[in-house]
């Protein structure tokens, strides 16, 4: 077979609901893509879980579809973009032992204490760039040695979703740097696994994937495993990063005064700075700071852990009529669901914490509410309200950051929600916000690609930046519809301290 001339670069997703991938050519123009869905596991101590083997095999089959629709061995390099903080246990022979604790698990909120005591609060800060939280992979280590012991003892690795994806492609498991700082084990500055974290983790470096600084070639594939793949030829397995940082490059989110705005599973704003920020403001609202996708670049995370599946939760629950419609060949069902909506704001108040909330406050124990409801109440207004409450969560989010120096005054919509015009007009008047929606809304694909094409190109991402990356559409807050959400903001953080006193 001819090798092919052309050159393509895979940027892979591995999220907590889907897992998508997408081919691009040298200029950044998408070629192919593909999604599958896989569902959390819940339990009633507060787990919430992936099949590690199910999203692995998912990612084969997004993988093998792309491939096949561009041409053969024209696929030269492929990186993965990972949801934060979710590990894998597995033994020798590479099989997983657990299901994946993802980042909503909440079984161990009674390790972190301890770990403060042991390791002291400053330090575990000012060393990981994170505030202690049970969504961390350090804690859930803790509790995975303390009530798995069986398995803990079989361990060979313990591997975040990047990683693990190495694995099985037989290659020697590699992490970017900017996922390995959200398992709270990595020294942000000095880039490398922190002895005394592992220590009191019980675990040895070599339990862990080797960290990389991302778009470094992690290794090749042999031939058997790339046709798996549907691949074929000589393709680079190269480091990505954590999906937040990997969507800020995608989104080309790279000035002070703009940020990604990511809406999927999780509502997330990433801005990037040009050194490593740590003050007592950050840390008081859990505004981390962590490496960056870009070598010697550093963000933080504001984000809301209920994002998009507080969609997909309606869509399960009541949009039955919906599902059915998409069944039979009619529209996807969240565009019904979004086409539902009232345009103007609701006299709904929605405290979103369907899941545990996540930065100010990191609160795993207040629930979400609904406030307003009558009988007129429609049902599209509640789907509005709904993503009102979280984007007031992301409001929140945002007032804390400009406290703390960081101005952003435009924001780069990229995810699934942001194909939605009536979902980003929304945010923009709920945030008071530009929302510059990207013609590429899979930007964690996209700054994938573009790792794994600097990578084998020698190109550095951020010359990629300017080619690759295309601003859309522009959405600009109503005045008068912001002028609402400026005194609707106001109850809202007032509801939240009522509700968390009311469930206390």
């Amino acid at each position: 077979m001819k090798k092919s001339e052309k050159k393509h670069y895979l940027g892979l997703d591995i999220g907590s609901s889907g897992c998508k991938a997408v081919v691009f050519d040298d200029r950044g123009r998408q070629r192919a893509s593909a999604y599958r869905e896989y569902d959390v596991r819940f339990t009633e101590d507060g787990g919430a879980e992936l099949d590690s083997d199910e999203v692995i095999e998912r990612c084969f089959e997004v993988v093998r579809q792309c491939a096949s629709g561009v041409e053969a061995g024209s696929v030269a390099a492929l990186a993965v973009s990972s949801q934060g903080e979710a590990f894998t246990a597995v033994d020798d022979s590479g099989r997983a032992l657990c299901r994946a604790m993802i980042s909503s698990d909440t079984r161990a909120e009674a390790c972190v204490e301890p770990a403060l005591q042991a390791l002291g609060r400053e330090k575990l800060y000012r060393t990981t760039g994170h505030t202690a939280h049970p969504m961390f992979t350090l804690f859930k280590l803790l509790w995975f040695r303390e009530n798995r012991a069986d398995l803990w003892r079989r361990t060979r690795y313990f591997l975040c979703f990047e990683d693990l994806f190495h694995l099985r492609l037989g290659l020697k498991p590699a992490i970017g740097h900017s996922l390995a700082g959200r398992t709270m084990l990595f020294d942000v500055r000095r880039k490398k696994w922190a002895p005394e974290i592992l220590s009191l983790a019980g675990i040895r470096p070599e339990q862990l994937a080797r960290p990389l600084a991302s778009g470094k070639i992690a290794g090749y594939p042999s031939p058997e495993i790339l046709a798996r793949l549907g691949l074929s030829g000589r393709v680079a397995v190269v480091t990505g990063g954590h999906d937040q940082p990997c969507g800020a490059l995608g989104a080309g989110a790279g000035g002070a005064e703009e940020a990604m705005y990511a809406t999927g599973t999780v509502e997330c704003i990433a801005p990037v700075f040009d050194k490593a920020l740590f003050n007592e403001r950050l840390m008081a609202a859990n505004l981390c700071t962590y490496n960056h996708v870009l070598e010697d670049s550093y963000t933080t995370v504001a984000y809301s852990l209920t994002g998009g599946n507080i969609l997909k939760w309606f869509r399960d629950v009541f949009g039955e009529k919906e599902k059915k419609i998409e069944a039979s060949g009619g529209a996807d069902a969240y565009e019904q669901l979004l086409g539902s909506m009232p345009d103007t704001p609701t006299p709904l108040l929605v405290l979103p914490y369907f899941t545990p909330s996540g930065t100010p406050y990191f609160d795993t124990r207040t629930p979400g509410v609904i406030s307003g409801l009558r009988l007129s109440t429609t049902r599209g207004e509640i789907i509005r309200a709904l993503l009102e409450g979280v984007t007031f969560e992301m409001r929140l989010n945002l007032e804390i950051l400009e406290q703390a120096g960081c101005h952003p005054h435009t924001l780069r919509a990229i995810g699934g929600g942001a194909r939605s015009a009536a979902w980003m007009q929304l945010k923009a008047d709920v945030t008071g916000k530009r929302i510059v929606r990207m013609e590429t809304t899979e930007a964690g694909c996209l700054g994938a690609a573009m790792l794994a094409c600097s990578a084998v190109s020698g190109r550095p991402a951020r010359e990629l930046t300017a080619l690759w990356v295309k601003p859309l559409e522009t959405y600009k807050p109503s005045p008068q519809k912001t002028a609402f959400y400026d005194r609707q903001y106001i109850r809202y953080k007032k509801m939240y301290q009522s509700t968390k006193k009311f469930n206390t």
